[in-house]
């Protein structure tokens, strides 16, 4: 998928060029990587996958993590304030976004924690930052599921790049 280049080190020694070494280095087509992380142990085997596409190629990842409201999960209308486990939800992910991050050495300025539908900001942070490639997980749906679709299938669907979806167990 990526190009492999041999280079050929040359060293000039008495105003004669001499090869001294020859190095092969392996050039991922992809430059910014969206790794879009539910941060359960399953991200682990997402950012695996993404290491044997992009090599050790310099690339920029960013690893987007959405938390959709409970509100919309419930259709919006819940008797009660949410808010208080929306918040400690959020926490959460924020420390769990913290700690994957720096495990994979990811800047901070790219980790994105955000309020909303996945599929969509997925897609609008592969967008904002101009991403050649949208990493997420998919899972083996049947029945019910299967029919509403998953946030693979709507990244997949309207990405503005490449998408590897990786299978990571069942649903």
């Amino acid at each position: 998928m990526g190009l492999t280049l041999t280079l050929l080190l040359l060293r000039r020694t008495e105003g004669i060029f001499r090869a001294s070494t020859q190095v092969e280095v392996y050039m991922s087509p992809y430059s910014t990587v969206v790794l879009a992380a539910d941060l359960t142990e399953e991200s682990t085997l997402l950012a695996e996958r993404m290491k044997q596409i992009v090599g050790d190629s310099p690339c920029a990842v960013h690893i987007v993590h959405v938390i959709e409201p409970l509100s919309s999960a419930y259709g919006g209308d819940v008797p009660m304030d949410l808010s208080p486990v929306q918040d400690q939800i959020q926490d959460q992910a924020k420390t769990h976004l913290a700690e994957f991050g720096r495990q994979l050495g990811v800047p901070e300025a790219h980790q994105h924690l955000i309020f909303g539908r996945p599929q969509s900001e997925i897609q609008r942070v592969a967008e904002e930052c101009e991403a050649d490639l949208i990493v997420v997980g998919s899972h083996t749906r049947s029945g019910l599921a299967r029919l509403l679709g998953s946030t693979a299938n709507g990244v997949m669907d309207s990405a503005p790049c490449d998408v590897l979806a990786v299978h990571v167990g069942e649903g």
